[in-house]
């Protein structure tokens, strides 16, 4: 009854933003105090003006501050109700809750994507529209009310009827990590190939990816952006993979049939000896230089043969010059010369004509020879 009687209290020109009032009352769970910042939260892009500015007036002003606020909030609220948990977990579960995934189905299960205004284009066609309009919404409360208001929407509202936060915690729904984490534990080659980039009629990015594994088509995944696409491609492989058993078969026997080319023998063994082609080989160790050493051998074995072979005829003739000069006239055997004879005669180490010096007369000496010739007188 109080809540009508607020209602009725405000002036409203228009029958159209009660509506709007009560719908927002529905969502939030109390009444907004200005209107404007709503309005301006559920104008989507495509629909967006200018001001007398000159500036384009939509909800993303908004969203950059309400995605600022979530975080804060969500973050007191995880930091709080798991008491003891470390870092990395309190960061996984905050970016679960506000992941866009999440704030799409809060903003489609609240109904706050019938409110938003677009260009007489359906929401459902992009994924972010809904999540946009979520944070630009808590971004006009947090304007409106301040942060205690967006803690209480947050507590309140959805953790408290929407949400819960204890499963969301321990839920794992990265599909692609779990896709994977068992390829990698079976040893399956899998890849993620683009099979289409488009844009939609709201010029919004379409990516649609298919998996494929040991070379087999698997799922499918199409979305706004690649990390959407990629999730949705293995959460549909990881469901084949459950409930069709043939396909799954397949996947082994093509791994099989693989792995069996791979470990095919080759035939031709690679020779392990090192050539040492790098190496200058000396002159004496070059194929030119051992034939010319052969040569020069094999022609000293020829000479050397021939001087044994000669040596007789040398000896024989060189004897017969000897006695040829022995018989001739002033031969080695025949009348030698004078000076050739005493040059013979004379032992070429003979010592007979070198003599000592003369030593000087004593005194004795001279007084004898004086004596000597003073009698011979």
């Amino acid at each position: 009854m109080l809540e009508t009687n607020i209602i009725d209290r405000i002036k409203l020109p228009f029958r159209k933003d009660k509506e709007l009032f009560s719908s927002l009352y529905d969502i939030m769970g109390f009444y907004p105090r200005h209107i404007d910042y709503y309005k301006l939260a559920l104008m989507h892009k495509s629909v967006s003006r200018r001001n007398a500015k000159g500036r384009p007036v939509n909800n993303e002003r908004l969203e950059f501050l309400g995605d600022a606020v979530l975080d804060a909030v969500v973050g007191d609220i995880v930091y709080r109700h798991f008491e003891g948990k470390r870092e990395g977990f309190l960061t996984n579960t905050r970016s679960k809750l506000v992941q866009r995934d999440t704030l799409n189905r809060l903003a489609s299960e609240m109904g706050l994507c019938r409110l938003i205004m677009s260009a007489g284009h359906s929401h459902s066609h992009n994924s972010y529209m809904g999540g946009n309009a979520f944070e630009a919404l808590v971004g006009a409360i947090y304007l409106d009310r301040g942060y205690n208001a967006c803690m209480r929407f947050m507590q309140k509202r959805i953790l408290a009827q929407l949400i819960n936060i204890d499963k969301v915690a321990y839920k794992e729904v990265n599909f692609k990590s779990k896709l994977l984490e068992w390829t990698q534990k079976n040893r399956v080659r899998m890849d993620f190939k683009l099979i289409e980039q488009k844009k939609d009629e709201n010029s919004s990015p379409v990516f649609v990816y298919q998996v494929v594994i040991e070379g087999m088509d698997a799922g499918t995944g199409r979305g706004y952006s690649k990390k959407e696409s990629q999730q949705l491609a293995s959460k549909e492989t990881l469901q084949r993979l459950r409930r069709e058993p043939q396909f799954i078969d397949a996947v082994f026997a093509a791994k099989a049939s693989r792995t069996k080319m791979e470990e095919e023998p080759v035939m031709n063994v690679p020779d392990t000896e090192q050539k040492a082609d790098f190496i200058i080989a000396s002159v004496s160790e070059t194929p030119q230089a051992e034939n010319a050493a052969s040569a020069s051998s094999a022609a000293d074995d020829r000479e050397a043969d021939t001087t044994r072979s000669e040596r007789p005829k040398r000896e024989r003739r060189g004897t017969r010059r000897q006695e040829q000069r022995q018989d001739a006239p002033g031969g080695e055997s025949g009348t030698k010369r004078p000076e050739e004879k005493k040059t013979e005669d004379k032992d070429e180490f003979d010592l007979s004509d070198i003599t000592a010096c003369p030593s000087e007369p004593s005194k004795e000496d001279i007084i004898a020879a004086a004596e000597a010739a003073a009698y011979t007188d």
